[in-house]
């Protein structure tokens, strides 16, 4: 047979006598396959694939974020928000809120949609409203505070840490979690002020009205920085009550406290802060624990107005 012959492509090769030149050719034909498929999909691949997601603006370098409560905010429960702005220029802060776990929903500012400008090297306290205490939640912070940043580089809202150096949202939350389990057995209220001449103590009417629910013993009553209880020795820290609720009582008790100034200072009652805020001695299931009792912004006004008189300012 001619050698040409082998070139006739009506011909059907012999395979088993052409040794392995078919499985050569067959096997580039895959790998060219193979590679194409790869480049195809490497090819759809590039043209889907998602954009990198936008960074979260931050707050500029050298601002730094805390959360702290003043003697001043401690009755209307309030606390602020410090911002120290050690950058180079000036910062525009418009919403601000605080979220912390312990609470049931954000702390905002008092007074809604106020700007508020930190000029570089300065600091600012913005004061916030506390929401009720959420007494499920046993997170032990740190806050984080939601600034909204006007105009610049990191316009938008930021978020950052806010720590507590004082730490008084976990005294908060605990003294506020404990009243609200105090008053499933009783509720504790100032109820009357009978102001009196100088020299002789007034009435601060005290009423604990048994809610049917526990038991609780109200054990005593603190002095203030401002106010003290008349006849009580100076190394007792408590006026007595000794006041024990059941489940099955339903009459209140009202106590009429002897109430006399602590201190007869002008400035005292000028920048009083916590003069009426009363801590209360309490047992609850056999632990004893301590509240804080508000006497009220009206009863607060006549006992000022009592101890300034009593005390001879003005005269």
């Amino acid at each position: 047979m001619p050698r040409h012959a082998v070139a006739d492509p009506s011909a059907t090769p012999d395979l088993r006598s052409s040794g392995t030149r078919p499985r050569r050719r067959g096997r580039r034909r895959l790998a060219a396959i193979g590679l194409a498929g790869a480049l195809m999909l490497a090819g759809c691949t590039a043209g889907t694939a998602e954009p990198s997601p936008a960074a979260a603006p931050t707050l500029p370098s050298g601002v730094t974020v805390e959360f702290v409560q003043l003697r001043a905010d401690v009755a209307p429960r309030q606390a602020q928000v410090h911002i120290e702005n050690g950058s180079d220029s000036a910062l525009t802060v418009g919403e601000v809120r605080v979220e912390d776990a312990r609470f049931q929903t954000p702390a905002t500012r008092v007074i809604a949609d106020r700007i508020s400008r930190v000029p570089a090297g300065g600091s600012i306290d913005i004061r916030v409203q506390l929401p009720a205490v959420d007494c499920a939640s046993a997170s032990e912070g740190p806050s984080r505070a939601v600034l909204e940043i006007v105009g610049g580089s990191a316009s938008g809202e930021v978020t950052a840490s806010a720590p507590d150096p004082l730490g008084f949202v976990a005294e908060l939350h605990a003294r506020e979690c404990l009243l609200e389990r105090v008053t499933d057995a009783a509720a504790p209220a100032f109820t009357g002020f009978s102001p009196s001449a100088p020299g002789e103590p007034a009435t601060l009417e005290l009423t604990v009205t048994p809610t049917g629910d526990a038991a609780v013993r109200v054990a005593g009553i603190e002095r203030t920085n401002l106010l003290d209880f008349a006849g009580v020795p100076a190394e007792e820290q408590a006026y007595p009550l000794d006041i024990e609720v059941t489940a099955d009582d339903t009459a209140p008790v009202v106590v009429e406290l002897p109430l006399v100034p602590f201190r007869c200072d002008p400035h005292a009652v000028q920048e009083d802060k916590r003069g009426t805020i009363f801590d209360v001695r309490v047992e609850l299931d056999g632990e004893p624990g301590e509240i804080e009792l508000f006497v009220g912004e009206e009863l607060r006004g006549r006992i000022l107005s009592w101890v300034a008189s009593w005390c001879g300012f003005g005269s």
